[in-house]
C-alpha cells in the first residue's frame, strides 16, 4: 500500500501543477457569458453566428468537463488509497489497475500543457498542396488530407473543407480544410512544412519508385482581427468551383480568391454555394494570414515581407514517408522515427507532435506559424 500511497501522491501533485497552468476558471467565465448570450430571444436571428457560438459552448463545456472528472477521478481514487486496509488484498489489486489506466488518461491530458503560445488553443486552418512529382505529388496530397481528417476524427474535433481542387488523373492540386476544437492550431502547428513520400508509383506503368511531395501550411483561426484590411488593396476573383473531377462541392461561378496586393497573400473559399459566404470565408483566412504577419513586423513594413515561398521539392522537407524499399517515417527536425507507415498516414501522428513541441520547448525560435 505504501507504494500505491507514494505513486497517487506524485500523481496528484501534478494534477495540481497541470491546474495551476491551465485557465479553467477563465474558460468559466467565457462559458457562462456565451450562455447568456445564447439565451437571448434574438439569438438565432444570425444563424450563422448562432452555430459559431453553439460549437464554441459545446467545445469549451468538453474542455472542462474533460479536467473537471479527471479531477474528480484523481480525487476519489487518493481518498479510496489512503482508507484501504493493507489486508484487503482483492481491493488493492483493483486500485493498481485503476491508478495505472487513470495515470495514462491523465499523461495524455497533461499533453495540453506543451501549448504554450499566443494561437495555440484557437481552431486551425490547414492547407495542403502537391509539389512536384506530378499525378504522384498530387495523390500524395490527397493521402496527406486524409491522414490530417482521420487525426482530427481521433481527437474529436470537426472538420470543413473550404477548398479543394481536384488533379486531372487523381489526387488533390490543393485543398484547405477548417479544424475547429480546443488546441486544434497547437496540435497542428507542428506539421507545417514540406512533406516527402517515397514509394513504388500505382501511375507508373513500370512500376517503378517515385519521390514525391507536398506543402502543408497551417494557420490559426484569428477571431479577434488585428489587421485591417484596405479594400484597393484586395483584388476579387470570381471562378467556377471544384474542377476537375470534383465532388460534393458546387459548380456554380461561386468560388472566391482574394489577393492582398501588397504581400501577395491568397485565400481560397468554395465550399459555401453563396458567393457572398465564400468572399466572407476568404477575407477570415486573409486576415489570419495578415494578422501574423503584423505580429512579428510593423504593418507598414508588409509590403517587404512577402518573401520567397517554400519549395515543395527535394532538401527541403520536414519529414519523409518511405514506404518502398522499406517502411519508415522520419522527421528531420526531431529525428523521432516509426516503422508503422500506416498507423501514421491512418492519423496516428501524436508522437511526431509531442516530439516537435517539447523539442520547441528546450530550444525555443521565434517563427510566424508557431506563435
Amino acid at each position: 500500500m505504501n507504494e500505491l500511497k507514494t505513486q497517487i501522491k506524485k500523481l496528484s501533485e501534478r494534477l495540481e501543477k497541470a491546474l495551476s497552468v491551465l485557465k479553467l476558471e477563465e474558460e468559466r467565465i467565457q462559458l457562462s457569458d456565451l450562455e447568456k448570450t445564447s439565451s437571448a430571444a434574438d439569438f438565432w436571428n444570425d444563424q450563422s453566428v448562432a452555430q459559431e457560438t453553439m460549437k464554441k459552448i459545446s467545445a469549451i463545456r468538453a474542455h472542462l468537463d474533460k479536467w473537471d472528472g479527471l479531477t474528480k477521478e484523481i480525487n476519489d481514487l487518493a481518498e479510496l488509497i489512503e482508507n484501504t486496509s493493507d489486508n484487503d488484498h482483492s481491493l488493492i489489486k483493483e486500485l493498481e489497475t485503476n491508478l495505472t489506466d487513470i495515470t495514462e488518461r491523465f499523461e495524455k491530458t497533461e499533453f495540453e500543457l506543451l501549448f504554450s503560445g499566443e494561437y495555440d488553443a484557437n481552431n486551425a486552418i490547414l492547407s495542403i498542396s502537391a509539389g512536384s512529382g506530378g499525378t504522384d505529388a498530387q495523390d500524395w496530397a490527397e493521402m496527406l488530407l486524409r491522414m490530417y481528417l482521420k487525426f482530427a476524427e481521433k481527437q474529436a474535433f470537426e472538420t470543413e473543407i473550404i477548398e479543394q481542387t481536384r488533379g486531372e488523373e487523381a489526387g488533390v492540386k490543393s485543398a484547405t480544410v477548417k479544424i475547429e476544437g480546443f488546441f486544434a492550431y497547437g496540435y497542428l502547428k507542428s506539421e507545417f512544412g514540406v512533406h516527402r513520400l517515397v514509394r513504388l508509383s500505382p501511375y507508373d506503368a513500370d512500376n517503378a519508385r517515385h519521390t514525391s511531395f507536398a506543402l502543408v501550411e497551417v494557420l490559426p483561426e484569428i477571431e479577434k482581427e488585428e489587421f485591417v484590411l484596405d479594400e484597393k488593396d484586395l483584388r476579387i476573383d470570381v471562378f467556377r468551383s471544384g474542377g476537375h473531377g470534383g465532388q460534393s462541392v458546387n459548380t456554380t461561378d461561386s468560388a472566391v480568391r482574394i489577393t492582398h496586393l501588397p504581400t501577395g497573400l491568397t485565400a481560397v473559399s468554395q465550399n459555401e454555394r453563396s458567393q457572398l459566404q465564400n468572399k466572407e470565408g476568404a477575407l477570415k483566412v486573409l486576415k489570419s494570414k495578415l494578422t501574423l504577419l503584423a505580429k512579428q513586423k510593423n504593418v507598414a513594413e508588409l509590403s517587404e515581407l512577402k518573401g520567397e515561398p517554400i519549395s515543395a521539392e527535394w532538401g527541403s522537407q520536414i519529414r519523409s514517408y518511405v514506404l518502398h524499399p522499406y517502411t519508415l517515417v522520419k522527421d528531420g527536425r526531431t529525428q523521432y522515427e516509426t516503422a508503422d507507415t500506416q498507423a501514421v498516414l491512418d492519423g496516428k501522428i501524436d508522437e511526431f507532435i509531442e516530439a516537435y513541441l517539447r523539442k520547441e520547448i528546450s530550444e525555443p525560435k521565434k517563427s510566424l506559424n508557431h506563435g
